[in-house]
């Protein structure tokens, strides 16, 4: 098999970055480590291997939402359907290894929306009938931007619409190679205001659906349009609206 990292490394973020976003890291150096070793244990340096002792890290901040993740529909909404919404650690582990497919949208500009007729026609382009807990990941190319400040601002949004036509078919887990499932939020928010209605901001996120949305991926140009396994499962923590994930993909050779 083939193994295809799906995931961008956690890093940290520039110092400007916002709370919901803010990832933090302290290194501990190997001599660093032997100091830690001495001080703690009483084994000076000399009893270690070339000096050196552990080198670790410290998450001093983490964004669940800072970094390859998966949302839980607690992320959302507190209810869904009238019912507490599912929190990252109540979600059911077959939801994330499942057969992956992808949809090209790179042709959809920053923040166009991608309605239901563009899915079907995407699928019958590759020849794919969606079946259930089958995980659906949208290639916009926006990966391309992780690392810039206006990455945020790119990419396009998943209608409302598709989005509930995909749980329809039993799609439980949907992914995308951009900052987000809705598109940028300036547009969304520019978009709310001037119609003064709710369901226009986060429009797919807050559906009344109990699904989740893997945000953040990268490296979907590398995988064919089905054919593989995804596998994406999100740290298990309690009562979290969302879980980083090491997302790949899995290809038969």
């Amino acid at each position: 098999m083939r193994i295809i990292d799906l995931s961008a490394p956690i890093a940290p973020t520039p110092a400007d970055a916002a709370s919901y976003e803010k990832v933090e890291i302290h290194s501990t150096s190997h001599a660093g480590g032997a100091a830690q070793i001495e001080a703690l244990l009483q084994v000076p340096p000399h009893l270690l291997r070339d000096g050196e002792g552990w080198a670790v890290e410290e998450f001093t901040s983490l964004a669940t939402h800072g970094v390859t993740h998966v949302d839980a529909p607690w992320h959302c909404n507190s209810t869904i359907q009238g019912q507490k919404a599912a929190t990252i650690d109540e979600l059911p582990l077959e939801w994330f290894f499942a057969d992956g497919l992808v949809l090209d949208m790179t042709h959809k500009a920053d923040g166009e929306k991608v309605g239901v007729d563009e899915v079907k026609a995407s699928l019958t382009h590759i020849g794919y009938t969606v079946k259930p807990l089958d995980i659906v990941l949208v290639r916009t190319g926006r990966d391309a931007y992780y690392s810039r400040p206006d990455y945020k601002l790119r990419g396009c949004a998943i209608s409302s619409e598709a989005t509930r036509w995909l749980y329809e078919q039993g799609v439980r887990v949907m992914g995308i190679d951009a900052w987000g499932w809705d598109g940028p939020l300036d547009r969304q928010a520019a978009e709310a205001r001037e119609r003064q209605l709710p369901g226009v901001f986060w429009a797919a996120h807050q559906c009344d659906l109990s699904y989740s949305q893997i945000e953040r991926l990268v490296n979907l140009d590398a995988l064919p349009p089905f054919g593989f396994k995804v596998a994406c499962f999100p740290l298990k923590i309690a009562g979290g609206s969302a879980g980083p994930a090491r997302a790949v993909a899995i290809l038969p050779t």
